[in-house]
């Protein structure tokens, strides 16, 4: 017999980030103003709303303003500063070269869009959701997919508190709490722990492309207020990941509020060089001169990093299963030219409600929400990742510069209604590295503590924590791969593709290398699940509450 308790719902939703809090608050608006009772559970495994909220961000409030069209007027913090400037740099080692706004489809303009903290705004609109009667519990992780007899998801069990690194039960032990619900919406982000074993379950990805990804690392800022400029937006390309044959991304500096610059550097994670570094490529973008002289004089306040969804509109899942639906970001709508994602991931997360609410009143549950996979074709979502959808496998096949200048005719064509007859391909990031003695090495520069960091002060920074007598949640399918396999092949990359310094290979004299992994200095990026090799690696969830805490990001 079960030890633990379970609770029933209509909707249970596993993430309270911009998609899950968006399909919360729409069920209970929809629910209020059909005179209507329908009980929906928000869980976060972060030890609050935002704790694990991490995006640029710059804003399109298009979902926003459908979702809460009086936002501006209730205290919302992104309202505080709307963009003012865009400008889009190419870097090489010493200069820049500003690409004219005319250059662009009108689809990519800033216009209307505002620049902030995402986790401010998950706050924010978390409070919404509970003033509605949306029931949110931070801290709580949701570890195990529930089934029923016929397959169809029952639900989620949250993981149990207490339990040891070696598996027993401390004294403090309690067991893991079950929601049951009518409809499960997965709304993880990124690679989520139970997304991607549903997708797998159900065979979700059957006819989309494989997923692609990029982690972006990010700092906030503090600068001297002669710099700042609110509302202005910089995106760059080029140098430093222009000098590493087949490595693509870009970088950002955006101004928000109070006196703060949030900057950071994204790098696909398709890239072939083993030796290669997100966190040290992002380290030396900042060194080049025309960043470098924005942060002269300030001070590094937090850290973080993040994988991103690239894959866009070929590489999005089916989205429903029975009983539940994947949105947002674990399902992936990214619009990566636009460097935006939070406006599609807030209206799948309403479409989906809108799915689950219909089949609530009408006494369903259990079933596929089929109507959310139609409304989700018909939606403006689709069609703005539809016409990008060549823009990021053109790069990657030709280049940062000459792909960029096809991406553009392809954008402008798709603009202008001439659909492009064709939708280029993905291959998947982990098949993409080059052995070790078909590279180089690169020599990153040693930081110098005022513009350039390691990696264990950065995650200082980044507030985060995880109890260290626990199970290790960076799990390997075979603990031998590493040693045996990855370091002769590779170097084991995961030593340098992870931001937060979480694996080592500690050689001893005269003793079999060992592969170490930090478990506790994890930020939850899901790189390493992502980019190793042989897919070896294995992210589970953590203890509820363990992780970074993000304060603003």
């Amino acid at each position: 017999m079960s030890e633990r308790e379970s609770m029933p719902y209509d909707v249970v939703i596993v993430g309270a980030g911009p998609a899950g809090l968006s399909a919360a608050i729409r069920l209970k608006q929809l629910a209020n103003g059909a005179g209507r009772e329908i009980a929906v559970c928000v869980l976060e495994k972060g030890s609050e709303v935002g704790a694990h909220i991490l995006s640029g961000a710059v804003i399109d409030p298009r979902a926003l303003d459908e979702l809460l069209p009086e936002w501006r007027e209730q205290g919302c913090p992104l309202a505080e500063v709307p963009v003012t400037e865009n400008h889009h740099w190419i870097l090489n080692a010493t200069g820049k070269t500003e690409m004219p706004h005319f250059a662009l489809p009108p689809f990519m303009s800033n216009e209307g869009t505002y620049t902030g903290s995402l986790g401010s705004l998950c706050r924010w609109l978390a409070e919404q959701a509970e003033g509605l009667g949306v029931e949110i519990f931070p801290g709580f992780a949701a570890a195990e997919v529930l089934f029923h007899e016929d397959g169809s998801v029952k639900g989620v069990a949250t993981g149990d508190m207490g339990v040891a690194r070696d598996g027993t039960r401390k004294p403090d032990w309690q067991p893991g709490l079950e929601l049951h619900a009518k409809y499960t919406f997965l709304a993880e982000g990124v690679r989520g722990h139970l997304s991607k074993q549903l997708i797998r379950t159900f065979d979700l990805a059957r006819d989309a492309q494989p997923q692609v990804y990029g982690i972006g690392i990010k700092e906030l800022w503090d600068i001297a207020p002669d710099k700042h400029v609110p509302g202005r937006v910089i995106h760059t390309q080029g140098w430093p990941l222009s000098e590493t044959r087949g490595t693509n991304g870009g970088g950002f500096l955006y101004h928000q509020a109070n006196g703060q610059v949030a900057l950071g550097l994204v790098t696909w994670l398709n890239y072939s060089n083993p030796y290669l570094s997100p966190f040290h490529e992002m380290q030396r973008w900042k060194t080049h001169p025309e960043i470098a002289k924005i942060l002269e004089g300030g001070k590094r306040v937090s850290y973080g990093a993040r994988a991103i969804n690239d894959g866009g509109w070929q590489s999005v899942p089916k989205l429903v299963f029975p009983g539940g639906a994947l949105i947002g970001c674990s399902a992936g709508f990214v619009n990566v030219p636009r460097i935006k994602g939070t406006h599609t991931a807030m209206k799948t997360g309403m479409l989906a409600a809108e799915a689950a609410f219909d089949a609530i009143v009408a006494d369903r549950g259990g079933d596929t929400l089929d109507t959310y996979q139609s409304a989700y074709r018909a939606s403006w979502v689709y069609e703005e990742l539809r016409k990008v959808r060549n823009v990021v496998p053109l790069v990657k096949k030709f280049g940062d510069f000459v792909g960029s200048g096809l991406s553009g005719i392809t954008m402008w064509a798709e603009h202008w209604g001439m659909r492009m007859p064709f939708t280029l391909r993905h291959h998947p990031d982990h098949e993409s590295l080059w052995r070790k003695d078909q590279v180089q090495p690169i020599a990153y520069p040693k930081p110098d503590g005022k513009l350039t960091f390691d990696r264990l002060s950065s995650v200082f920074l980044s507030n985060t924590n995880h109890e260290e007598d626990q199970p290790v949640h960076l799990t390997l399918r075979d603990p031998d791969v590493p040693i045996d396999y990855d370091l002769p092949m590779f170097d084991e990359p995961a030593q340098r593709y992870c931001p937060a310094g979480v694996y080592e290979v500690v050689e001893t004299e005269g003793a079999t290398p060992r592969f170490v992994i930090n478990a506790q200095n994890c930020v939850h990026c899901k790189t390493c699940d992502i980019k190793d090799p042989t897919q070896n690696i294995n992210w589970v969830v953590p203890e509820g509450g363990g992780g970074p805490n993000y304060p603003n990001m």
